[in-house]
């Protein structure tokens, strides 16, 4: 069991940011996630005042595996006081939205799962995808016991998938994005995209590499990029993200200000606009 205690680490503000589709809540203070083969289960609490809350969050494994797993998995090791730093002390509408959601982290998510997972996310809501995901999980993924006895699912590989054939995927109610996946597995098997290298591109060279995949256009190539390549200067912008930026930056959003943390800004963005009910008026 690992406890921290960070201004800057929300395992609710996280789960609430819609970066990761395996992280859930199991009862008000009760979280469990599954990443990289691993199941953990999370507790949180919050002290200190409502200007200054204090998350303390307690991870239920041993030491051993959070350092050498889930300590790299949320980035615990990165400053995210220094990104809130770098906002401009004009931007009220910016520096309300990282107060507001200021317990955000970008995961290390894997990137075959993160390719997968916003494939399913085109055109779907939250719920629906986590469902997909569990299905697609449970049926084809490999499945696992804790020392405490609990059965969890590992995310399917792509060799598995590989061999699926659409129909299989549409009797899940995959719909079209059957296609997508399929197509998507084979040509990482067949090393046409080679996604072990993505970690080694630029940002702007990983994203072409990604967007060569069947059904994946530049907005998810994004998503990808930041929440399983950690690039950065990713800057996911779907309708909900571009009715904020035009409602809060008639002259366009300050990019080279935010080099190497502008995907930071993104989810404080979509958190505070999300969770203030759209309140994107100045």
């Amino acid at each position: 069991m690992v406890t921290i205690e960070d201004r800057y680490f929300s395992v609710p503000q996280i789960c609430g940011s819609g970066q990761c589709f395996r992280l859930d809540p199991v009862s008000e203070n009760s979280y469990e996630l599954t990443a990289g083969g691993r199941y953990l289960k999370i507790r949180t609490e919050t002290a200190g005042n409502e200007e200054d809350p204090i998350y303390r969050t307690t991870l239920f494994c041993r030491k051993e595996e959070y350092e050498s797993f889930w300590k790299r998995y949320f980035d615990l090791d990165t400053s995210y006081e220094a990104y809130r730093e770098r906002i401009a002390p004009d931007d009220e509408y910016l520096r309300k939205a990282a107060q507001f959601g200021r317990g955000i982290r970008i995961l290390r998510q894997d990137t075959w799962e993160m390719i997968l997972t916003f494939i399913l996310s085109q055109q779907n809501n939250i719920p629906r995808i986590k469902g997909l995901i569990h299905a697609l999980s449970e049926r084809y993924g490999e499945k696992k016991t804790t020392e405490d006895g609990m059965v969890f699912y590992a995310f399917p590989r792509a060799d598995r998938l590989a061999g699926v054939c659409e129909e299989e995927l549409r009797a899940m109610k995959l719909g079209y994005r059957s296609r997508y996946i399929c197509g998507t597995a084979r040509m990482i098997i067949e090393k046409a995209v080679d996604i072990e290298a993505l970690s080694d591109m630029e940002y702007e060279s990983a994203r072409a590499e990604l967007m060569r995949l069947p059904g994946i256009g530049g907005k998810v190539a994004d998503c990808i990029c930041l929440f399983a390549l950690h690039q950065m200067d990713a800057f996911p912008v779907d309708t909900h993200i571009r009715k904020a930026l035009d409602a809060q930056y008639s002259g366009g959003f300050p990019y080279e200000r935010y080099r190497e943390c502008a995907g930071v800004m993104q989810q404080y963005i979509f958190y505070y606009d999300l969770k203030q009910g759209r309140r994107t008026k100045k």
